[in-house]
């Protein structure tokens, strides 16, 4: 096995055990600060505060996802210009995962019991997708955000009026996955083929069913 392929190995197994460390570890990361802070708790009925807190969950997981998706993509990318502008949206992507994991707790639940599963499968595909090319991969980031983006609008339409604290968190998530579709685009995304977007959609809407219940 030559030096290159060892090092890349070596890369893709750290970026595993660190994830396993951090999804198994209570303590918090530092992180931007909590866009919901200042804004007041509200009385939530049990049923209002249940389903939050599965919808928060289910944004937690698709972070989670995003960490393996950019990082197995940073392994493999090209040019470093795009290395760092993954490497750069995967730590925003962090703070996102971090704002929903507190989230989670304030509701008194806890993260998809599958975090291991999401951040593992994302980080084999997010190898794939850089090891195809840059522009590729890029096309790859501008359709993940372009769905998370569409699934976080959905969420601020099912999340209760009364949380403003979940509302707050989910609206400047979205704004950030919009600004990571732009940058891909910018940077020059090629737009992936119809039956791969079709996947994609596909392989999300499972995540988020078994992520609301486990």
């Amino acid at each position: 096995m030559s030096n290159r392929s060892i090092n890349t190995l070596d890369k893709i197994l750290t970026s595993i055990d660190s994830m396993r460390l951090f999804i198994a570890s209570n303590q918090p990361k530092t992180y931007r600060e909590n866009p919901a802070k200042g804004v007041p708790e509200t009385n939530l009925t049990t049923a209002q505060r249940s389903h939050a807190a599965a919808l928060m969950r289910v944004n937690h997981a698709g972070e989670v996802a995003a960490q393996g998706l950019y990082e197995g993509q940073a392994v493999f990318a090209r040019d470093n210009s795009v290395k760092e502008q993954m490497l750069e949206a995967a730590n925003e992507e962090l703070d996102h995962l971090n704002w929903c994991r507190e989230r989670i707790e304030e509701l008194d639940e806890k993260p998809s019991k599958l975090d291991p599963i999401w951040y593992s499968g994302s980080l084999i595909i997010g190898s794939l997708a850089g090891f195809v090319g840059d522009k590729w991969s890029l096309g790859f980031i501008e359709e993940t955000e372009r769905q998370v983006s569409n699934h976080l609008t959905k969420h601020l339409g099912l999340l209760p009026l009364e949380d403003q604290r979940s509302r707050k968190i989910v609206t400047q998530m979205r704004l950030e996955e919009e600004q990571h579709q732009a940058n891909a685009k910018k940077a020059g995304a090629e737009e992936l083929p119809k039956f791969i977007r079709y996947l994609m959609t596909i392989t999300s809407k499972v995540m988020t069913k078994m992520a609301y219940h486990i």
